[in-house]
């Protein structure tokens, strides 16, 4: 895995990156008024700063504190920021290693006569593919400056590789695309976030990222359609009239009619947060590269969930009208025997067909008017079930012992990597590609999310690296899948309940809290989060607060 999410900060600043590229909207730090150039760029919204020259007879520390602004302007390969270099020195410092999101005010101290160090407290940091990184605990990092005369002016002769951006200059000047690959069954299409520069080669940056593959922790989880191999023929991404051209290595041959499709298809979806990009034409070295009509429907993107709670209440399980409250019962019998349970906890396929029970007796597979119990062990989580034909029951009190029942009860055990604790709370996602977990800690709750991995015939094996991300605070009391990227947590607080939502390998944001305690966390529709209180209420939210939706429940269930 790559070292993003489990090593510090501090070591993460000598491996940042940041791809410098032109500009987009110039807006000047000095000088008279004057009219801004026109908008060329694929990006409405990013900012192009135009930061101050050094200012002849500057002291050392005028000097670094000027190096350090100029990280904002980007223009000619960071042609400003090195004008603050010593003349030997210049070339050789490579603001393309990273970005450093960093908090507060940083302290420049005086280490001797000719060197000042630069402590910070990092909150992100971004890497060389986009990634962004989140500390979970901000970071304090201590970097080293070095100092010559040039021409009589203090220049810098050292400096570490990357710039570092304050919270507002980065949401200003990068912007977060989702690049996008297959789930092994072809069936969804699955993020992986990445931050890019907003800048006219965003297309360009996309594309190729897209051609090198997934993370490193999503490997084995996802695939891709490019035949190993295929890169960029010419090194860049056009925009003629909405449509991306783009044209490919030879590699491209290679793939079968299928392939082709959906190699359209991954570089349509994984474009179009681009906002002049409409349609995507492929090339291979110049010449017309054929591809045939899908004949078919496209991957899921972001699967959703029906818009009313899924519930069980006073012997009833189905969907609850906010309206009314009224409980639209499971068919098929499913719904009187997933009540027969008397479940603690329960979570149903996306087809509706299956469903997984935990109760005190262990946790039950339950299809149509029958039930098979396939793990009787104490302290169980709340399971989860995928849509490959296994319920996962995972230890509370062992984060090590995961479990993968077929529908049949034939289990499989799953070997992870998950540090100790308690575990709350484990749910795999919706296009069955990851898992999170969230574990109590001595130091709070930590969250994690992991890449499932498979052997040829679907049986979940392994799950990858945990990818820590930001967590809810308090007491932890559960975690769940939002949509195909984000999740959210929930801690109780002396406050009241704190619910966090993260995108994996994005930014995180804390919502209000409502009244009272919370019992129970999940997905709702279209990105929405659903709580159940203590007295039974449910209550929605799309990102903002918490609204009533006039529906009671005894146990909020999981849809998928």
């Amino acid at each position: 895995m790559r070292t993003r999410f489990r090593t510090l900060v501090a070591t993460a600043l000598a491996a940042l990156t940041v791809v410098a590229v032109s500009a987009c909207a110039a807006i000047p730090t000095d000088g008279p008024v004057r009219a801004g150039q026109t908008i060329k760029d694929e990006s409405i919204s990013g900012v192009d700063y135009r930061p101050d020259k050094p200012v002849a007879g500057s002291d050392q520390t005028a000097i670094l504190r000027g190096f350090i602004a100029a990280g904002t302007g980007a223009q000619d390969d960071y042609a400003i920021a090195r004008q603050f270099l010593a003349s030997s020195f210049s070339e050789k410092w490579n603001p393309r290693r990273g970005v450093t999101i960093r908090q507060g005010n940083p302290a420049v101290e005086r280490v001797g006569d000719r060197e000042l160090s630069y402590t910070l407290t990092a909150s992100a940091t971004v890497d060389s593919d986009g990634e962004y990184t989140q500390a979970v605990r901000p970071t304090s990092s201590t970097l080293t400056f070095q100092f010559t005369r040039e021409d009589g002016e203090w220049r810098i002769a050292y400096a570490p590789d990357g710039i570092i951006l304050s919270p507002v200059n980065f949401d200003s000047v990068f912007q977060q695309h989702a690049l996008y690959f297959f789930d092994p069954t072809y069936r969804f299409l699955v993020p992986d976030e990445r931050w890019f520069l907003a800048r006219s080669s965003t297309s360009t940056r996309i594309a190729s990222a897209l051609l090198a593959g997934p993370s490193t922790w999503l490997k084995g989880a996802v695939v891709s359609s490019f035949p190993e191999g295929t890169q960029l023929s010419l090194n860049a991404v056009t925009v003629d009239n909405g449509t991306a051209l783009v044209d490919l290595s030879s590699d491209a041959l290679r793939a079968s009619s299928q392939d082709k499709v959906r190699m359209r298809e991954q570089l349509s979806k994984s474009l179009a947060s681009v906002a002049t990009v409409s349609s995507v034409a492929i090339t291979v070295e110049g010449a017309t590269f054929s591809v045939p009509d899908t004949g078919g429907a496209d991957a899921q993107q972001n699967p959703d969930v029906d818009s009313r709670p899924l519930v069980e209440r006073d012997g009833s399980v189905g969907y609850a009208a906010s309206s009314t409250g009224k409980i639209a019962e499971l068919g098929n019998g499913m719904g009187d025997e997933i009540a027969g349970l008397d479940p603690s906890a329960f979570a149903l396929s996306a087809s509706g067909t299956a469903a997984v029970v935990g109760n005190d007796d262990g946790v039950s597979v339950v299809r149509g008017r029958n039930h098979l119990r396939v793990d009787a062990t104490e302290d169980l989580v709340a399971p989860s079930i995928d849509d490959l034909g296994f319920v996962w029951v995972a230890s509370s009190r062992d984060t090590r012992k995961v479990t993968a029942y077929g529908l049949g009860g034939d289990p499989h055990a799953v070997s992870t990597t998950l540090p100790t604790g308690e575990l709350v709370s484990f749910q795999v996602s919706r296009d069955s590609t990851r898992a999170l977990a969230l574990i109590q800690t001595n130091d709070g709750p930590s969250l994690y999310v992991m890449a499932i991995i498979r052997g040829s015939d679907r049986t979940p094996t392994a799950l990858g690296p945990p990818v820590r991300v930001q967590a809810a605070t308090g007491d932890a009391v559960g975690a769940a899948w939002i949509s195909d990227s984000d999740i959210a947590s929930l801690g109780q607080t002396p406050s009241g309940p704190d619910v966090v939502r993260s995108t994996v390998g994005g930014q995180s944001s804390t919502l209000p809290k409502p009244d009272g305690r919370a019992t129970t966390i999940a997905g709702g529709s279209a990105g929405s989060m659903l709580l159940r209180m203590s007295d039974g209420s449910v209550l929605q939210s799309t990102g903002g607060g918490w609204d009533t939706t006039g529906v009671s429940a005894d146990v909020l269930g999981i849809q998928r």
